[in-house]
């Protein structure tokens, strides 16, 4: 590995030489239409200042199967009705299902040690099995099909089903209560619900089918449930009106007819985590978002044929999508259901040994609760793990040096930044940059990011500001379901800004030519009329030894703005005066006067969304006495009680 003393890990030459991102700039210097250079910014830069030569050969480069068409780009002026490929045709799936051999596609562990693997030959039979059946329901295109279901092979091959025949997708992971799942699935008005016995997590059995008859009083519009054991059997005999899943394919047919949908026709729907209304129903494009996650594994990734990557994560989070997204390159994907520390706190890394995993993907939080645990995991045999992947949340500097002191010294880490919104990344690695602590190396290929101030004016380098895109991009959503006149769809992105999209992420340019997060800017701070993210007083607290996580919002307070900091500690009973004023000097020391919270707040546990997020947003109403409408978003939505009570007792007004 070749290092300088400053970054963390740079790519040595023959892994740059061997690089699919190489081989894309050597493509391009040959058919003349740039020349080679081995700095990332130059390739960049001629991404997004000739986007529609650039998807041409993304499309050509990653072997997209369809009617590519002649127009790459059909220009609007208004950013979001921008369309790209405008007359291509293709089908999702068939562009999914690469390969039709006997090699491993899908391999699935639970907590369990249930484990069930499926080839490719046998996914692809699986997939036209089931999108026979749904055919034989009548399910006309656009019709949705719902799913409330654990990270299972039989959701994939639910999912890719669905897309074959031009169905839209919609799933919630089974952690979703009842009102949470009705608050999404009510909107889109699926006729099928597709769902699993029972799951897993931390130990604990816990029963899916239960909920199912709330859930159809509630949601009218399903008129057929299929159900999958969790196991390689049922339990218990199943509901007769519902579907047998493996019934349902041992009968069916095998339908090989792969009909072509237009390039931006709706695949699937996610949802805005919801924890300051409804959720709202994003929708996405199948082109769309085979043309970008191609992009990402092939050129960001450098993901090849027969790589094998595993992304912990849930049906519910938008992470379950991007992986399944990666069997288009050819590479196997691993999942595993489950708690990530159950039965072990270093279950998922011996998962990564274990199964030679290329790619492992995860939360930053679960790398910042391995670094408070102080875990080493150099005894593991990882010589196959090439790059590890970080996304929800920033990681912190202290994390990135845990990386490569304690679970691999030469690995790509690379932490991403995107969302539900983009279903992909606006910022993330790349092969040919080196990885700086505690920054993202570098932007999305095509994508036109960049930073504003609040006026709407590009910010110098270094200074914090709003992440915005400046140029339409083929992962914008098509819509926002049941959204009239685009209403929702507009405020969500383009309010902030005239004709640019706003993101939301408050964040910072470094002299690396990578990027900080700050946080979301919606949380931001402003004491005093100073901006301030959160994450910057996050970076300094949670690196204090006997703090797990923290949490900071704003208090409107004597016509000003004055911080709160909730924390959690770690192996310690009380947090004790001494204890706060050291918190307060880290603080000040680190980042500033301004950044040094008027309270410190010890409490439980802090309030997530079921994909882990932070919500200071409900914490910050909760203190404040607003009504909080949707806490069947949070996973744990008791934690707001806390909140609510220290309002009612007006200790947090002193």
């Amino acid at each position: 590995m070749k290092n300088d003393l400053s970054s963390l890990w740079s790519p040595d030459d023959l892994t740059r030489k061997k690089s699919k991102l190489e081989s894309f700039c050597r493509v391009l210097d040959k058919k003349k239409l740039l020349k080679y250079s081995p700095e990332f910014k130059n390739l960049w830069e001629w991404s997004v200042n000739k986007p529609e030569l650039f998807w041409s050969e993304i499309w050509d480069f990653t072997k997209v199967k369809g009617i590519k068409g002649k127009k790459i780009i059909e220009k609007n002026k208004t950013f979001y009705k921008t369309l790209f490929f405008p007359n291509s045709k293709l089908n999702y799936a068939e562009n999914q299902l690469s390969k039709n051999n006997e090699e491993i596609a899908i391999k699935f562990l639970s907590e369990k040690n249930i484990e069930k693997k499926i080839t490719w030959k046998k996914l692809r039979e699986n997939v036209c099995r089931f999108s026979h059946f749904l055919k034989e329901l009548n399910l006309k295109k656009n019709d949705r099909i719902a799913a409330y279901v654990p990270n299972t092979i039989e959701a994939i091959i639910a999912f890719l089903a669905t897309s074959k025949n031009g169905l839209i997708w919609s799933s919630c992971s089974p952690d979703f209560g009842e009102q949470g799942l009705i608050d999404r699935f009510f909107q889109i008005k699926p006729k099928v619900l597709i769902t699993c016995e029972y799951y897993y997590y931390n130990g604990k059995k816990i029963n899916i089918l239960d909920k199912i008859p709330g859930i159809l009083k509630k949601i009218t519009s399903i008129k057929k449930v299929i159900v999958f054991p969790y196991g390689n059997k049922f339990e218990k005999k199943i509901n007769p009106e519902y579907e047998d899943f493996y019934s349902v394919l041992k009968k069916s047919k095998v339908d090989l007819v792969f009909k072509k949908f237009n390039f931006n026709h709706p695949l699937y729907i996610l949802y805005s985590s919801g924890t300051t209304g409804v959720p709202k129903c994003i929708t996405h494009g199948a082109g769309n978002v085979l043309l970008e996650h191609n992009k990402e594994f092939s050129l960001h990734c450098n993901i090849f044929d027969k790589n094998k990557i595993f992304y912990y994560t849930t049906t519910g989070w938008m992470m379950w999508n991007w992986l399944v997204g990666a069997l288009s390159s050819g590479a196997s994907i691993f999942l595993y259901d489950g708690s990530p520390t159950y039965p072990s706190k270093d279950t998922l890394l011996k998962f990564c040994s274990k199964e030679k995993i290329n790619l492992f993907g995860v939360s930053a939080k679960y790398i910042d609760f391995l670094k408070k645990e102080n875990l080493s995991f150099n005894n593991l045999n990882l010589s196959e793990l090439k790059i590890i992947a970080s996304t929800g949340s920033p990681l912190l500097k202290e994390s990135f040096e845990y990386v490569y002191k304690n679970i691999k010294k030469n690995v790509h880490l690379a932490s991403i930044s995107g969302g539900t919104d983009v279903v992909g990344c606006l910022v993330l690695g790349n092969i040919f940059s080196k990885v700086y602590s505690g920054e993202i190396q570098g932007e999305s290929l095509g994508i036109d990011v960049d930073i504003f101030d609040e006026n709407g004016k590009k910010v110098d380098l270094g200074e914090k500001g709003e992440l915005v895109v400046k140029k339409p991009f083929p992962t914008m959503p098509v819509k926002f379901w049941n959204d009239i006149n685009d209403k929702k769809f507009k405020k969500a992105y383009f309010s902030k800004f005239k004709n640019i999209w706003h993101h939301g992420d408050f964040i910072q340019r470094t002299r690396n030519e990578g990027f900080v997060i700050l946080g979301r800017s919606d949380a931001t701070l402003n004491p005093g009329g100073i901006r301030i993210g959160t994450a910057e007083i996050y970076r300094q607290v949670e690196k204090i030894n006997f703090i797990r996580e923290s949490l900071a919002v704003g208090q409107n307070y004597n016509n000003d703005v004055r911080i709160i900091l909730f924390v959690v500690l770690n192996m310690k009973n009380r947090l004790g005066n001494e204890d706060v004023d050291f918190i307060k000097k880290e603080i000040k020391k680190n980042c500033s006067p301004k950044h040094v919270p008027h309270k410190i707040i010890q409490i439980p546990e802090i309030p997530r969304t079921k994909s882990g997020k932070v919500v200071e947003l409900a914490v910050k109403k909760a203190i404040h006495g607003e009504k909080i409408e949707n806490l069947q978003a949070l996973s744990n939505p008791d934690s707001i009680n806390f909140f609510k009570k220290l309002y009612k007792s007006n200790l947090i007004n002193e």
